[in-house]
């Protein structure tokens, strides 16, 4: 019971560290809105023009394949590290999963979404 104890605990710590900032802000904050406070601004300039502006959805890919291939790093280490004790299953494990992200790779290379245009 012991084990179940802790990670309930973890899920409850989990819940309250967001939700304190967000509660304090809503009550603490000033509540004295004008048109001038609420109006949109960057860097303290007027924007001219449609305030919204859409980006390209490629930016948006090469961020998300850069974040993946950066996770891949994270789960590869612990498998370099402990590469001589592991058991022939565990390295083909690894072999398998970098091939994977290898395809995943060239499949997006292929796709255009490496192309910084």
């Amino acid at each position: 019971m012991g084990e179940w104890t802790f990670i309930a605990l973890l899920f409850i710590i989990s819940l309250i560290l967001p939700a304190v900032p967000i509660i304090a802000g809503r009550l603490l904050g000033p509540r004295k809105p004008n048109p001038l406070k609420n109006s949109t601004y960057e860097c303290g300039v007027e924007t001219v023009g449609d305030t919204w502006v859409q980006f390209k959805v490629q930016y948006y890919i090469f961020a998300l394949v850069f974040l993946i291939f950066d996770i891949e790093v994270v789960f590869l280490y612990p498998w370099a590290v402990a590469y001589h004790q592991l058991p022939l299953f565990g390295v083909v494990a690894g072999i398998v999963f970098i091939v994977t992200l290898a395809e995943a790779l060239i499949y997006a290379w292929r796709k255009g979404a490496l192309e910084w245009v």
